[in-house]
């Protein structure tokens, strides 16, 4: 699937909805902006994953539900998670 930032952002939301076991609409956006990262994984690899150490370019984009915020990054290729329970994971790419 390729993204923009648009479809990043409504599939991070379909993502930390189900994982939460909401509704996508009671999932908020804080912000997405666009952000160079470090590697290929978004500044988050997922366990045991080694990524290309290159600029990548792409979106931070920022959840919330019930005041609580959450880390999603994108970019045309692949969405992650960052921090969630402890662990980054590879969404989609």
């Amino acid at each position: 699937m390729k993204f923009d930032k648009e479809t990043a952002i409504e599939k991070a939301k379909g993502d930390l909805a189900s994982r939460l076991g909401v509704r996508a609409s009671e999932i908020s956006v804080v912000s997405a902006t666009s952000k160079e990262f470090p590697d290929m994984s978004l500044g988050a690899p997922a366990e045991g994953e080694f990524a290309a150490q290159m600029i990548a370019s792409g979106w931070e984009i920022r959840l919330a539900h019930n005041g609580k915020e959450y880390d999603y990054r994108g970019d045309k290729y692949q969405l992650r998670l960052r921090g969630f329970k402890g662990k980054n994971y590879l969404i989609a790419g």
